[in-house]
């Protein structure tokens, strides 16, 4: 038994190391299976910090990407996956999904990270200036828009869910029809969920999804799978055990892994059989 980690990032995005550092990380690390998925986005604004952390906007072709993650992978101590992140916006989805169908990928996250041009995740001074009615805002069409993702079945694990609560800035009006939507409309599309376990690093001090939501996905029976958001090899599985643990506590016996799209499911092993 071991552990899978498919939400990773290289240089060819907002990583820190090559494919080929954080493949022989993950080696190093023990996990069972490893993925790299960098940033993929198209946006329909022409105003935003996109360029600056994915592709194609920074220059970079997905094509070369998914060249350099095979090279890192031949010879590679542990299975590596063929992965990409994408960006769920309205306008721009039916592309984003045309460009997917062009490659043979292993596993596609899903996330969002802009509410219309506003970049949920980038830094705390974006949320700063806000009233807590523009909070409540951004977090009700945060909510919209992962209901949305889930309707087109833009990929197949939906990336840190409960994303905005990022930098401690948190809604005070009553978002439950929102989330309920939402997690409906995953459970109809059969994706997964993310136990993303860089929430514990971030100012929330919190796993995305909360454990109060992790509960929720586990009562409309959506799968889950545990991924680390690494961006440099020191990351590689990081709070795996705790990770392990709270979806224990939530009662999950087993997570998903994937290849060639197809999912399947794999025991989450017991206390002690942590890679790190």
């Amino acid at each position: 038994m071991g552990f899978v980690s498919y939400h990773n990032h290289s240089t060819w995005s907002d990583g820190k190391a090559s494919p080929q550092a954080m493949v022989a990380a993950a080696g190093a690390a023990g996990l069972l299976e490893f993925a790299l998925s960098d940033h993929f986005v198209f946006t329909p604004y022409a105003d935003t910090n996109a360029p600056e952390w994915s592709m194609p906007g920074n220059g970079r072709a997905l094509e070369g990407c998914l060249a350099e993650i095979r090279a890192a992978a031949t010879g590679a101590p542990r299975v590596v996956r063929v992965g990409i992140e994408v960006d769920y916006f309205p306008e721009t989805w039916g592309q984003t999904l045309e460009a997917l169908a062009r490659h043979d990928l292993d596993v596609v996250i899903a996330s969002v990270h802009y509410v219309d041009r506003f970049p949920i995740d980038t830094a705390a001074r974006f949320w700063e200036p806000l009233s807590q009615a523009d909070i409540n805002r951004i977090y009700r069409g945060y909510w919209q828009r992962i209901r949305g993702l889930a309707e087109c079945r833009l990929g197949d694990i939906v990336g840190h869910l409960d994303l905005p609560k990022k930098f401690a800035f948190y809604p005070t009006t009553d978002l439950s029809r929102e989330i309920g939507a939402a997690l409906d409309a995953i459970a109809a599309s059969g994706m997964t969920v993310e136990l993303n376990t860089a929430g514990w690093d971030k100012p929330c001090a919190a796993p995305y999804p909360s454990p109060e939501l992790l509960g929720q996905v586990r009562e409309r029976g959506i799968p889950v799978v545990m991924n680390a958001d690494a961006h440099c090899p020191a990351e590689i599985a990081r709070h795996y055990d705790r990770g392990a643990e709270l979806l224990r506590q939530c009662g999950f016996t087993e997570m998903r892994a994937f290849a060639k799209r197809q999912p399947r499911n794999i025991p989450i092993p017991p206390p002690g059989g942590t890679p790190v």
